[in-house]
């Protein structure tokens, strides 16, 4: 299995800014407030306990008694929601697990392909998530978007065990969580899937978006630069890719080896100490300029090596470079990568970046995750497109 971000977990917040509603369609906001709405009108009455002890590593924020409300959170309730959740959340596939005491009984869960009622089932399906799935969370913001509305976006990354090549499926999107203004436990929670446009319940697109991901694409068990996906859209994904290094050679176009045996002889032992490097995936080929055709090639070094520990090369042909990192717009495609192929699909990620208002740097780079034996139906390639002033909405 190529080597992926080591933690299971981890909260990635970015600095506090003022709050925003997110871009979300009228339809599923309407949504998810009348799940709230319907909730208050047939919640049955129920004992605060205010400040009770969770089961959970957070703190359940605590409730006020019998006051009359109808203005909204209070921005200290507010604050102590988000920060409950902040810590909670996290917990949300491990044994500790989420702390029911913050959620009403009858919490009402929405997705494009499941819901539930109750608390119970609410937790039966987090359950049922991690024994198939593995699920791997990540939380990127937390923030109040209505009076009694919390909403935080994250990445859901699991692998589904049941099949034999353990595909990895992706989601990313925004959790819409009603509050109960009588005893601020969460009463309702709303997925949005940003791969989707129809997230209603049930949605055929959002089956038809697992069963996307499902699809077998031959990734070698060899070491890959580690990347987050923070945003997942129909026909592309967004990662943060950390800081590499590589062993890079003049290239002749993207989809050509020329320099290849340059920078493999310098891993194979070719170099001022004569130690051989672990081999990682994919080859990269850059082209830094809008006509594609100022080529390089490169292959990624181990995460554990930078340029000060790593021998120097035998030849001029071949540099050693970090690679800053940064963030990426990726296609990922089949079949054999030639040049007008990789060409039409740096044409098509590119206006499609373009009309969602992103903004892509001039230039792509081309992965090649497989040898040329590899049947073209299963190999995976990969067009990449670095991303400028990119922000999570």
């Amino acid at each position: 299995m190529a080597t992926r971000l080591s933690s299971r977990l981890l909260i990635h917040l970015p600095a506090p800014t003022a709050a925003a509603v997110p871009t979300t369609s009228p339809r599923l906001r309407k949504t998810a407030a009348a799940l709230t709405a319907s909730y208050r009108r047939h919640r049955p009455r129920l004992a605060v306990l205010a400040g009770a002890a969770p089961s959970g590593g957070a703190v359940a924020p605590a409730a006020p008694a019998g006051e009359n409300r109808g203005a909204g959170l209070t921005p200290a309730e507010a604050q102590r929601l988000e920060e409950f959740l902040k810590a909670d959340l996290p917990h949300l596939f491990d044994d500790v697990g989420i702390d029911r005491s913050a959620y009403d009984d009858r919490v009402r869960f929405r997705d494009p392909i499941t819901r539930y009622d109750d608390i119970d089932g609410y937790l039966a399906n987090i359950r049922l998530l991690k024994v198939i799935f593995r699920p791997d969370f990540y939380l990127h913001d937390v923030k109040q978007t209505g009076p009694y509305e919390i909403t935080t976006r994250w990445t859901m990354v699991m692998k589904f065990s049941l099949l034999p090549w353990k595909p990895e499926l992706v989601f990313t999107g925004l959790s819409i969580m009603g509050v109960n203004p009588q005893n601020l436990k969460f009463c309702s929670h709303v997925d949005i899937w940003d791969s989707i446009q129809n997230n209603e319940y049930f949605s055929f697109e959002g089956l038809v978006e697992v069963f996307k991901q499902l699809r077998y694409y031959k990734t070698p068990d060899i070491e890959t630069p580690s990347y987050l996906v923070l945003k997942k859209a129909a026909n592309y994904e967004v990662r943060k890719y950390p800081p590499f290094a590589v062993a890079e050679a003049k290239g002749e176009k993207l989809t050509g080896s020329s320099g290849f045996n340059n920078v493999t002889g310098y891993i194979f032992g070719k170099n001022a100490s004569s130690e051989k490097i672990a081999m990682t995936t994919p080859v990269f080929t850059q082209a830094s300029d809008d006509k594609l055709s100022d080529v390089s090639i490169q292959i990624a070094l181990p995460m554990n090596k930078d340029l000060n520990s790593l021998p120097a090369p035998n030849t001029e042909a071949v540099t050693l470079r970090k690679v800053e990192g940064g963030i990426a717009a990726v296609k990922i495609f089949s079949g054999r990568p030639e040049e007008e192929i990789v060409a039409k699909k740096e044409k098509e990620l590119r206006s499609q970046l373009l009309k969602d208002g992103l903004k892509p740097q001039q230039g792509c780079m081309l992965a090649r995750y497989n040898d040329p034996s590899t049947k073209d139906f299963v190999k995976r390639n990969e067009v990449l497109i670095w991303l400028n002033d990119f922000t999570l909405e």
